[in-house]
């Protein structure tokens, strides 16, 4: 049967040699590879084919001729090859000259049959059957074919032989099919060893970085899923030692395309390469600092901030790191050691520990116990032989806050000199953050100790009310606060309640919130209304911040809230005053809460606005809640939500135990740490009793004192009081009442109470202000309110619209009692 591509004569011999000259015409070339790869030869198949005998006749002529040169078949065959390939500006033949010369291609312009020129590169081979007559077969490619198939045979040499890029092919499985020089030189492997091979099989330590840091082992995945979907994948990373250097990691960036033939079905899955470690490290490095600034110090915690170093560095820059931090730097003192050349004078403790594997950690720590003083007094890093340990001393300024182990294990190379310096680097940052927080620790703790002194440390417990409080700081580092809250007793069984928030926070609040309460409570022994009280905190606040300087910072007094209330056991009558401050709740013995309307007068500080009070009747076991904002805001739950939340928490029928109730109202309001300050004070009021208060009118007739202490004796012997405490208290009423009707004015009036102790009162209708004095020897007078003092535990006056009230207190106790002995 005749090719359907070549028209030859009847010569039997041309058809018994021409099999073998396509064999030869399709077989490699000498650039192609003999391993297997793409081929570098020019294959027949679109090349126009000619065979001419001996004598250089055409007995051969193929359909690629046909189409080039424009001759049929028969106005060739027979016909000598000059005559037909003539040349484009000679008109002699083309081999006419020179004949075949074997198969270098050689560029000859021939006449097409039309007339125009066809520059050619004619390939010429001697047939291996001379004997059958046929001695040439020739081979016509248009010259920039030629040109174009040079170039294609140089890029595939260049990409086999020369490429530094790691070029590979696979099978559409996985498999190894083909690689480059450059794959063979850096591996050490060879294609006759790993063809048919997975990847793994060959590099089983090898890990794929993928998809920001997670690891992916299997790299066939990825060539099946590119041969399945024809996407190309483009720049994995993928680290791995070599069978050539097993000690040493690389990374390379790799990317993946598939290979289709020319009906688009997938033959294999290319992939090329490129060794990137030391771009890599160096990337590594600029983003390990540039983490650093953002992923160490974000919390004011020692301990945390040098777990952070190990949580940044392992595993990419070492396979594990451990912390010691000086014993006075964690309890906030000064650091113990100068970095320029000091001794270790205080123990180092390990704070943190990361490692991928655990002997590792002991390792670093070992390392410390060896290296850690070099270390230090050397003020550099120092390395350990023995563990491959890395020591460098955390420096803060000129001092050291402690020492750190960065550790690597084979196959990792060892610290290199910028590794070193990178890791004095990361060692700096973490210092400072350590130093900050050390330092903050140290203020947090003095401010913490300053507000515990200034707040009560035990409330007193006067006679009608039951009380309980908590303080929770806030948490995290915004430092204490200024919170505060106090219970004064006051004159007549009467106590104060105060409440107070300073906005800011650390020691200068603390300071402030001291200044304020201790303010509060000399204003409170003068027995005024909570809102005169309030009126001249107000005008002190003023005061104090106008005679700052301009480089002082503003008072932090200023937009102080507080709330001030005075309860009265006798009356069962609370009057409060507000400035700023949050109401409080009033929780009936039933259970029942609501929110006490009090007219809200502005922050202290503001100066020229009123204040105004309002006085409720409280039921007897009522409880009075006060708090702070700290309660029952935060950033998530509005104040009116909060205070809701409050009066739900105190609400419940009967009369749970006061410490109980502050339990169970800071765990609802406060479910997690408090943002800001948190007050509370819970208050349960009672009344006197009545047989417990005698009151009586006293004409203004100084034949009235005798009547008075007649009264008084009678009670104190119903009240079962000691002949000597009676004494002493006739004494006072005698001196008080004397008093009121020779200086003071109508109504004059006498109250007793006895709770604790026995209170006497005596109250008249001027406001003349009494004055203690020592009265001279020959002087007749003035010793009244003098005896009075020495009697009496306590004694003041309380000033009214409609007059004074002097009032004092007496122990009921015998071994109290005051020795009538004075030298008058």
């Amino acid at each position: 049967m005749r090719d359907p591509a070549i028209d030859w004569t009847g010569h039997s011999s041309v058809r018994r040699t021409l099999g073998t000259a396509m064999t030869e015409l399709s077989s490699p070339q000498d650039a192609g590879s003999s391993r297997g790869g793409p081929s570098a030869g020019v294959s027949a198949a679109d090349d126009a084919i000619m065979v001419l005998d001996d004598e250089r006749r055409l007995v051969g002529w193929s359909r690629e001729a046909e189409t080039l040169f424009g001759y049929r078949p028969d106005e060739v065959l027979g016909r000598p090859a000059d005559a037909v390939l003539a040349h484009a500006d000679t008109g002699t033949g083309v081999f006419a000259d020179r004949g075949p010369r074997g198969r270098t291609p050689e560029i000859r312009p021939v006449r097409h049959q039309d007339g125009h020129r066809v520059d050619v590169a004619v390939d010429c081979r001697r047939l291996s059957d001379a004997a059958s007559g046929v001695a040439w077969l020739v081979r016509a490619v248009p010259a920039r074919e030629l040109r174009e198939q040079v170039v294609d045979r140089a890029v595939t040499a260049g990409l086999h032989h020369e490429s530094p890029v790691l070029l590979t092919i696979y099978e559409t499985d996985g498999r190894i099919r083909w690689f480059n020089d450059a794959v063979e030189a850096q591996f050490g492997v060879s294609v006759e060893e790993c063809a048919g091979k997975f990847q793994k099989s060959l590099l089983p330590e090898g890990v794929l970085l993928y998809d920001a840091g997670r690891e992916v082992r299997d790299i066939e995945d990825i060539i099946r899923g590119v041969a399945r979907t024809g996407e190309p994948v483009i720049d994995m990373r993928y680290r791995s030692v070599t069978p050539l250097e097993p000690l040493r990691e690389h990374v390379w960036t790799a990317s993946y395309f598939v290979l289709n033939d020319e009906e688009g079905v997938p033959l294999g899955v290319c992939e090329t390469g490129v060794d990137i470690s030391e771009r890599y490290v160096a990337q590594q490095r600029l983003e390990l600092l540039s983490r650093a600034g953002s992923s160490i110090g974000g919390t004011l915690d020692m301990r945390r901030t040098a777990g952070e170093l190990g949580d940044l560095v392992v595993p990419e820059f070492a396979d594990a790191v451990v912390v010691d931090l000086f014993a006075s730097v964690l309890s906030g003192q000064e650091p113990p050691v100068p970095v320029t050349g000091g001794k270790a004078g205080s123990e180092l403790r390990e704070v943190a520990r990361k490692a991928r594997a655990g002997a590792l950690g002991d390792i670093a720590a070992a390392a410390l116990v060896g290296a850690g003083p070099k270390s230090l007094a050397d003020a550099a890093p120092v390395s350990d032989p023995e563990s491959g340990a890395l020591v460098v001393p955390l420096e803060s300024g000129d001092v050291a806050m402690g020492v750190a182990a960065f550790v690597r294990s084979a196959p990792r190379d060892p610290f290199d000199a910028e590794e070193v310096a990178l890791a004095a680097e990361l060692a700096s940052r973490t210092a400072v953050c350590v130093d900050n927080a050390r330092r903050y620790a140290r203020e947090h703790a003095t401010a913490l100790t300053l507000q515990r002194d200034l707040l009560p440390r035990a409330l007193p417990r006067p006679a009608g009310v039951e009380c309980a409080h908590r303080y929770l700081p806030a948490a995290g580092p915004v430092g204490v606060g200024g919170d505060w809250y106090d219970v004064i007793p006051l004159s007549g069984a009467r106590v104060g309640f105060v409440v107070g928030d300073v906005a800011g926070r650390g020691m200068h609040a603390a300071a402030t919130m001291g200044r304020l309460r201790t303010t509060v409570a000399a204003l409170a022994a003068l027995d005024l209304a909570p809102e005169e009280l309030l009126a001249r905190l107000d005008d002190l606040v003023v005061q104090s911040g106008a005679v700052r300087t301009a480089d002082e910072p503003e008072d932090q007094a200023f937009g102080v809230t507080c709330l001030y209330a005075i309860y009265d056991p006798v009356s069962r009558r609370c009057v409060m005053a507000r400035a700023g401050h949050p109401p409080p709740v009033l929780v009936a013995p039933g259970g029942r809460a609501e929110l006490l309307d009090l007219p809200a007068g502005p922050p202290l500080g503001l100066g020229g606005l009123p204040f105004e009070s309002a006085e409720v009747e409280v039921p007897e076991g009522a409880v009075l809640a006060l708090y702070t904002d700290g309660l029952v805001e935060s950033r998530d739950r509005d104040i009116d939500v909060g205070v809701r939340a409050l009066c739900e928490a105190v609400s419940r029928p009967g009369a749970e135990p006061l410490e109980q109730l502050c339990d169970r109202v800071t765990a609802a309001l406060l479910t997690r740490p408090p943002e800001d300050d948190a007050a509370l004070l819970l208050v349960r009021m009672h009344a006197l009793a009545e047989d417990r208060v005698s009151t009586w009118d006293i004409p203004a007739d100084p034949g009235e004192v005798g009547r008075a202490r007649s009264l008084l004796r009678e009670r104190l012997e119903r009240w079962e009081v000691d002949e000597g405490a009676s004494f002493t208290a006739e004494l006072v009423v005698s001196e008080l009442v004397t008093n009121a009707i020779r200086y003071g004015r109508a109504p004059v009036r006498l109250r007793l109470i006895r709770e604790r102790g026995l209170i006497v009162e005596v109250s008249d209708g001027g406001h003349t202000s009494p004055h203690l004095r020592r009265a001279a020897m020959e002087d007749e007078g003035g010793r009244g309110l003098f005896l009075v003092a020495q009697m009496t535990q306590r004694w003041g006056t309380r000033y009214a619209r409609d007059g004074k009230t002097i009032w004092t207190e007496l122990s009921l106790d015998p071994g109290e009692l005051t020795p009538l002995a004075f030298d008058l």
